[in-house]
């Protein structure tokens, strides 16, 4: 195994860096800035104690820790001709990046849940999102996410490393780490096709199932402002999931033979950029719907 690793990154071009460096510093900042705030926002404010705001906060959480795992190691790098990483820093961040990938899909799915017992199921929604199964959501989603992405990093990490050590990426993630390997990595992509898509095709089932039961349940109701408001709560929720599965999917659902590890680098910068602002987005939506 390497010594180290050596991060390719965007591109070696000075002042393309530079202006990359600046674009992602400032993403980042107003990412940390803006879900610290509503994080606060919804500590203390009486009104938003609810099962819909705790699974909000705990997205802007999980937006924070992936942001922290990538961004400021990626902005160095901008600025650096050698990018290099230690194989515990890269398995970490492999770790890392596959935790919280697995649980924000569990918990978009949580949030789906909500939004079907609240208007689906309005007078049992207090014992079917209790505070207890609340939590055990959020354990669940941890829990699952921690327990496939160790899976993948020793496996990835038992592999031999005889060849080059330049990771074609800004991270170190899984399909880069297998393309450096000089044994056979069928194994390793056959897991990581069936793990990534039992969680990735049941959560998106959960969430596909409850927006029906949704849509039916809202076009029952008689055209008023119940009707959009109703829409308005869920929509920004839907847009978000649909826009991180299909980077999701695209990156780690698909045959080995169609993988381009350039291509995947520009999709991989795209689903960063959902994430950062999705529980944004999706709060501020939410919250001013209930503020008003």
């Amino acid at each position: 195994m390497p010594t180290e690793y050596l991060l390719a990154g965007f591109t070696d071009y000075p002042p393309l860096s530079v202006t990359l460096f600046l674009v992602f510093l400032i993403i980042y900042t107003l990412t940390v800035v803006g879900n610290m705030g509503l994080i606060i926002l919804v500590n203390i404010t009486s009104s938003l104690q609810t099962p819909m705001y705790y699974f909000l906060s705990n997205l802007s959480f999980l937006d924070i820790s992936y942001t922290t795992e990538i961004t400021p190691k990626m902005l160095v790098n901008f600025l650096t001709s050698r990018r290099t990483i230690s194989p515990y820093g890269c398995a970490l961040q492999m770790f890392l990046f596959g935790c919280f990938a697995d649980a924000e899909c569990l918990l978009l799915a949580a949030m789906a849940y909500d939004r079907y017992a609240a208007i689906c199921k309005p007078l049992s929604y207090p014992t079917l999102m209790s505070r207890r199964v609340c939590a055990c959501f959020i354990v669940l989603a941890y829990f699952s996410g921690s327990v496939t992405s160790v899976v993948h990093v020793c496996l990835t990490f038992t592999l031999p490393f005889c060849g080059s050590n330049v990771v074609n990426h800004f991270f170190c993630d899984i399909p880069p780490l297998l393309a450096l390997s000089c044994a056979d990595t069928h194994v390793n992509e056959l897991l990581l096709f069936v793990l990534c898509g039992f969680i990735q095709t049941s959560t998106f089932g959960v969430i596909f199932t409850s927006f029906v039961c949704i849509l039916i349940t809202v076009l029952s109701i008689k055209p008023s402002g119940g009707r959009s408001r109703t829409f308005s709560t869920c929509a920004s929720h839907l847009m978000a999931v649909t826009l991180s599965y299909e980077s999701l999917l695209f990156i780690y659902l698909r045959p080995a033979t169609s993988y381009s590890l350039n291509s995947d680098k520009i999709v991989a910068v795209f689903y960063m950029v959902i994430w950062l602002f999705s529980p944004c987005s999706i709060q501020s939506s939410t919250v001013s719907e209930t503020m008003m």
